[in-house]
């Protein structure tokens, strides 16, 4: 009788698949777990890697590589995901999206139906209530960028400087409410970046649009 040998999964493999397996049992996992749960998945795959090609053992590879993933993939930190549940909740029902980007950067969008009217840079005031949550508690060190867009109604020649100037009347908002200015920063997108069709009202109100990324600083070696 012939007999089939099955080799042994990679260390780095199981490792992989075991954090895949993670996240797509875990669905109450926080942000913050899902990025610790990915970065010791993939980690603990390089560690093996490593461990195999210079010698070592891949097991002690996998474990170690897994400890570093989990760190390197923490970079979404608590007060991060702290102010993420803070402004989904004050946001609840109201059409902003507050979500975390690729890059764990916080970036809550705030559409035209409750910002800023047609051509005009004053705030609405359905948004200034949580324009005033963003800024409350927030911690002094953290940067925010602040883009401003538009609809397709109007030339660039219009909508270049409106949306830069929604960015900034956002901006002073922030500001008055405590937000160091120098760790704002305001762009202007106009109607370049449409997020959704503009050929109708409720497509241009989408676009109508600004968002704000709030991001830790850079960590400085020492």
């Amino acid at each position: 009788m012939n007999k089939t040998f099955l080799r042994p999964a990679s260390p780095a493999l199981v490792a992989t698949v075991a954090a895949a397996l993670l996240l797509g049992g875990c669905a109450n996992m926080s942000e913050r777990q899902k990025g610790t749960a990915v970065g010791a998945g993939i980690g603990a795959g390089v560690g093996a890697v490593i461990g195999k090609t210079t010698g070592g053992k891949a097991g002690t590879g996998a474990v170690v590589g897994g400890a570093i993933g989990a760190v390197a993939g923490n970079l979404w930190s608590k007060r991060m995901e702290d102010k993420r549940r803070e402004m989904e909740q004050a946001t609840a029902g109201t059409g902003v999206t507050v979500a975390r980007t690729d890059d764990n950067q916080l970036r809550v969008n705030l559409p035209g139906d409750i910002s800023f009217d047609t051509g005009r840079s004053n705030i609405r005031p359905d948004m200034a209530p949580i324009l005033s949550k963003f800024a409350q508690g927030l911690d002094g060190s953290m940067n925010v960028q602040i883009t401003g867009h538009t609809d397709s109604q109007g030339s660039d020649a219009i909508n270049n400087p409106l949306s830069k100037d929604r960015a900034d009347a956002v901006r002073d908002y922030l500001v008055a409410q405590g937000v160091p200015a120098t760790r704002i920063s305001t762009v202007g997108r106009g109607e370049h970046q449409p997020i959704a069709d503009n050929t109708t009202a409720e497509g241009r109100a989408k676009n109508r649009r600004v968002e704000i990324f709030l991001r830790e600083p850079a960590k400085t070696g020492g």
